[in-house]
């Protein structure tokens, strides 16, 4: 197999061949046809998370081993299986669920494997889908796009389930209270998508970009928000009707942590999504005297990938807006997301697809 693989830390990535898993037991190998490409790509490409205070976490001391092929929305078509893989058949189109666990522990067992305490993640501890192949080590690990565009269903291995998971820890909320959305690429945009799709009516989006403003918009947000400079946080409340009950931060930097708490209402509670890195000082008095809550959401679970596709082949889920490019492009891809000029999501196709 070949794949596009970091080789070093902030280089370009480099076409290297590596040997084609030989799947054992209930695992199946497939042959990558589509792969998104995601802004947490590009801090395994760095090789830190900024933690704030000046502080960085390696991804070498969490146990990332270069050389890697990244990449972990991914569909492929299932070529070979183990002995003991059942339910699907050479040929099969996949999507792949990517947020690994042991396969042993309680969480796993339960189907929460994102939750496992040793992730064996794909495109980010095994090599992913920016590779020409994947192994998945169960077929519970795969889920049937059906009549979807793969290339859609790529991004609901990540930046879908994501967003359906955050959203979930909001709810249940009135279809008429404003959630507040705290940017509108690729997440946001699919994040808007499900709202819509569950009936929400009252989305409110907030990004530094007018392009991306305008998108969120054409998309169905209700009300967009200028995320630059000060007075967000006025703004937010302003375009919500007054301070909300939900906010979903999926860039969650230093700058919108602040501003998305400070928007919040009594009982009020903040997402944090994003990776983009920083820190937030909370005043506690004020956490407890309004019983605000702050929670991180860790991409989601097989389950609910699996009721994500369900809602997406029902049609009311609209597909997020993708630019399909060859795999072979993963670079110039990776470079242009860094860049911040890509609306909605883009998709690397291989020579299988």
């Amino acid at each position: 197999m070949h794949a596009w693989a970091v080789v070093e830390n902030g280089a370009p990535l480099q076409r290297i061949e590596l040997p084609t898993p030989e799947p054992t037991g209930t695992e199946v190998l497939l042959e990558v046809t589509h792969c998104g490409v995601c802004h947490s790509d590009l801090h395994i490409w760095d090789g830190f998370y900024d933690v704030g205070g000046g502080q960085k976490m390696s991804l070498k001391d969490r146990g990332v081993v270069l050389p890697l092929a990244m990449g972990h929305e991914i569909v492929g078509r299932v070529v070979a299986m183990g002995p003991d893989a059942k339910g699907v058949k050479p040929g099969d189109l996949r999507i792949v669920f990517p947020w690994l666990g042991c396969g042993t522990c309680a969480a796993c067992l339960a189907e929460e494997d994102n939750m496992c305490l040793t992730p064996q993640s794909l495109g980010v501890y095994r090599n992913g889908g920016y590779g020409s192949h994947v192994v998945a080590p169960h077929p519970r690990h795969l889920v049937d796009p059906g009549t979807l565009d793969p290339a859609v269903a790529a991004t609901y291995a990540c930046s879908g389930i994501t967003v359906y998971a955050a959203i979930k820890k909001v709810m249940p909320i009135a279809k008429s209270e404003a959630i507040v959305l705290v940017g509108a690429g690729g997440l946001g945009l699919n994040a808007i998508a499900v709202l819509r799709a569950l009936g929400h009516e009252h989305i409110v989006s907030v990004d530094v970009s007018a392009e991306k403003r305008a998108a969120a918009l054409q998309a169905g947000a209700h009300k967009v928000v200028d995320g630059n400079g000060e007075g967000v946080a006025k703004r937010i409340m302003e375009a919500a009707g007054g301070p909300v009950l939900a906010v979903i931060d999926l860039v969650n930097g230093t700058a919108t942590a602040r501003f998305a708490f400070g928007a919040l209402r009594k009982g009020g509670k903040l997402i944090q999504v994003g990776l983009f890195g920083g820190e937030l000082m909370l005043p506690l008095p004020i956490m407890a005297i309004r019983a605000l809550t702050v929670q991180g959401s860790y991409v989601g679970n097989p389950k609910e990938l699996r009721e994500l596709v369900a809602l997406a082949q029902s049609g009311t889920l609209s597909a997020l807006p993708v630019a399909v490019v060859p795999q072979a492009q993963a670079n110039d891809a990776l470079m242009r997301l860094r860049d911040g000029t890509v609306t909605g999501r883009l998709v690397l196709r291989s020579d299988a697809a």
